[in-house]
């Protein structure tokens, strides 16, 4: 008896740390400033085949994150998970805004609400990225205020 009670309670301290590590790194991310609640599907799945609906890979692949500004770049962080680097960093003169868009199909239950999805490329590779119409200003006004010189492709 006494083992098993010394095993859950290990067991809950293990979770508490662990929720307790999530917090303590989101913390360390926002601490600079510039951050942003961003979800990003990284691999975007090719379009739909004739026939096949669309709502049906809709909502896979999106990711919950938190993006910071850092000088010329954006660094985008999984909000799940333990890693102190940035999973990608998005150089502003490698973004290239295609189009703007609200969330179709399961995308609304995959995304935080009220997110709109900005379809992009960075370095040729497609990207989306969903945050709130706030983020979204923020981030195009960013994209818009490169220093001269550099180009700026913003649809």
């Amino acid at each position: 008896m006494v083992l098993a009670v010394g095993v859950v309670l290990a067991v809950l301290l293990v979770c508490l740390l662990g929720l307790g590590a999530f917090a303590v790194r989101r913390r360390l991310i926002q601490r600079p400033g510039g951050t942003f609640d961003c979800s990003a599907r990284l691999h975007v799945p090719p379009p739909p085949a004739p026939g096949e609906s669309a709502d049906e890979a809709g909502g896979k692949g999106w990711i919950f994150g938190i993006a910071r500004y850092n000088n010329d770049s954006v660094e985008w962080f999984r909000v799940f998970s333990w890693a102190p680097r940035p999973r990608r960093v998005l150089e502003r003169s490698q973004i290239e805004v295609i189009e703007r868009r609200t969330p179709e199909g399961q995308e609304e239950l995959a995304l935080l609400s009220g997110a709109v999805v900005l379809v992009c490329t960075h370095a040729g590779e497609p990207l989306e990225l969903a945050m709130s119409e706030d983020a979204l200003t923020g981030f195009l006004a960013w994209l818009e205020a490169a220093p001269p010189g550099q180009r700026v492709n913003v649809a």
